[in-house]
């Protein structure tokens, strides 16, 4: 557990590549409790034992189950579609963002982002849903 968590916020981080791995955990985990999984499958499979995040930053293109895939799993669950998503990807297309926000994304960062932006990003979305005060 991470002290200076005082909320209790869990981020489940869906990303493939080893190296944006490394910097999300290292970034979030000042802030979060962070759990990092290679695919949204993964992810999940987590979800339904139990294990359920306050927000999912999900990249685009995992393997097994994509960003857009998983938001489609997560929204037509009654137990999930709650949970808010942030999708990130090095698509810039307009299109691109305007589906993933159409099917139920919460927010869409293109890469390369600034962490503090996409810190900002999270703490709106946890302010909207009365899990974050603005002192955080």
């Amino acid at each position: 557990m991470n002290f200076s968590n005082p909320n209790n916020i869990k981020v489940f981080v869906v990303e493939d590549d080893l190296f944006m791995q490394a910097v999300l955990q290292e970034f979030l985990q000042a802030t979060y409790e962070v759990a990092i999984y290679p695919n949204g499958f993964d992810a999940l499979a987590s979800m339904q034992r139990g294990n359920l995040p306050d927000l999912i930053i999900a990249d685009l293109n995992t393997p097994q189950l994509g960003g857009l895939e998983l938001i489609e799993q997560i929204k037509i669950s009654d137990f999930f579609y709650s949970i808010p998503i942030i999708i990130l990807s090095g698509e810039e297309s307009t299109a691109k963002r305007i589906e993933c926000l159409n099917a139920g994304a919460d927010d869409f960062i293109v890469k390369p982002f600034n962490p503090a932006e996409l810190d900002a990003r999270i703490k709106v979305i946890l302010r909207r849903m009365g899990k974050l005060t603005l002192n955080l």
